[in-house]
């Protein structure tokens, strides 16, 4: 039997892939272990440059594995620490100081809607199907969701998605944000491999620090006290110095985001 999970660098870009058909890649043990590990293996890999989340055979990630969670047994606090226990990888992966594309065919529900929308950039096909589907099994939304959607669509259109737990096709989610572009099923993983290096040749620093000051938010007054900081500095970096010998030498940028 195939792993659930497939972790590949190629070219300086990481493909984290979901591959367990039986369930449309639901997130059982296996692979939260398995998502867990590698995103640690890429926060100590300064060579690996952007990040593409996936799920195979036609499919992003069904959410939880609700045998899984029948048969659990965990009481409160139980279901507390193992909350804790994902929360930790996953708030690794919302604030790494890389580039994320989350690559989304077929359905993103539930706790795979959560993943989907802890990358920086998703893309999906005619084919994505979105839903926020907790409360038909009784739940509340988790795995950033409280976080990440109202960031995106707004306190009263989350509030509206998290309670009526529809589904979202692919157009409305393109409408509402929730999707950067749609691409034809066949050419989605080249589309999120060619934005992903892309950021092979973009300046670490300024990327980590667009990263960093978009998730912190707050008033006026903090975020441009965030700009002046963290403008001063990316004007210190080598790839702020590199850019600009290459603009005064007229030879081509070295970022330069896909067609």
């Amino acid at each position: 039997m195939n792993a659930p999970f497939r972790y590949e660098i190629t070219d300086q870009v990481a493909t984290l892939t979901l591959d367990h058909p039986a369930t449309r890649n639901a997130l059982g043990p296996e692979v939260r272990d398995a998502l867990a590990d590698a995103i640690r293996d890429i926060q100590r890999r300064s060579e690996v440059r952007a990040v593409v989340l996936t799920g195979a055979s036609g499919h992003f990630c069904s959410g939880g594995d609700l045998r899984n969670i029948a048969g659990a047994g965990l009481d409160n606090q139980g279901w507390h620490g193992r909350m804790h226990g994902v929360h930790e990888w996953l708030r690794a992966l919302i604030m790494l100081d890389r580039p994320v594309i989350s690559a989304v065919d077929g359905a993103a529900f539930g706790a795979g809607f959560g993943l989907a929308l802890a990358a920086d950039y998703v893309i999906g096909t005619p084919r994505t199907r979105m839903c926020v589907s907790f409360l038909r099994v009784g739940l509340v939304p988790d795995f950033g969701l409280f976080y990440t959607l109202p960031r995106i669509v707004g306190p009263q259109r989350a509030k509206e998605l998290m309670l009526s737990a529809r589904e979202v096709g692919a157009d409305e989610a393109l409408r509402l944000g929730l999707l950067a572009e749609l691409q034809p099923p066949d050419q989605l993983q080249a589309r999120a491999r060619a934005v992903a290096a892309s950021f092979v040749n973009a300046s670490p620093m300024a990327v980590s620090l667009v990263k960093r000051a978009v998730a912190c938010g707050g008033d006026l007054t903090t975020q441009l006290e965030l700009e002046a900081n963290a403008q001063s500095l990316a004007m210190g970096s080598t790839g702020h110095r590199d850019a600009v010998q290459d603009f005064l030498a007229k030879r081509p940028a070295r970022f330069q985001w896909p067609a």
